[in-house]
């Protein structure tokens, strides 16, 4: 597992840890639109409140995890736009264990690429410095943006099925590391 404090650069966007006093109100902001919140867990916007629940939660991954989800910035501005990463999603028990890729955007900026740039960046992160060997990804059936950044990282549908907490369908993609030759 990684012990540092991981960054990671592409050509458009800076992948870091999250730093709560500068990060907190984009990420709420990002949170209270009910566009970007419409394929996430019930569909429910989060409060400022949950949001620093989060923000913490997010932080806790880094520090047991040694991996978790950055916090996506544009390179030309220092905007904090979204973010993008890995998770446990214990949310959906029969796919355990594992380790998802995931990210989430403000709305402003879908439909630039950025979804694709980051998970390329994180895919690449898990594979070479966190040693994973496999790694999935899930969306709720209808996220279509979702699915497609999913297949131009490589991924294939594993299954789907009901997540048991909201009885929505869920697609789950994965990708496995490369067999050497």
């Amino acid at each position: 597992m990684v012990a540092d404090s991981p960054r990671l650069e592409t050509d458009r966007l800076v992948l870091r840890r999250w730093d709560l006093d500068a990060d907190l109100d984009p990420f709420a902001a990002m949170c209270a639109d009910p566009d970007v919140m419409r394929y996430i867990g019930d569909g429910s916007t989060q409060t400022r409140a949950e949001c620093v629940d989060r923000l913490r939660a997010f932080e806790a991954s880094w520090r047991e995890r040694s991996f978790g989800l950055f916090a996506a910035e544009l390179t030309a501005t220092g905007e904090m736009i979204g973010f993008a990463g890995l998770a446990v999603p214990d949310f959906l028990p029969e796919i355990m264990p594992s380790v998802e890729i995931g990210w989430r955007l403000a709305r402003a900026h879908w439909g630039r690429g950025y979804a694709t740039e980051a998970a390329r960046a994180v895919l690449t992160f898990a594979l070479d410095r966190v040693g994973l060997d496999r790694i999935v990804s899930a969306h709720a059936v209808g996220n279509e943006a979702s699915a497609n950044v999913m297949r131009k990282i490589g991924m294939h549908l594993e299954r789907e099925t009901i997540h048991p907490g909201n009885g929505r369908g869920v697609r789950v993609y994965e990708i496995t590391r490369p067999a050497k030759s």
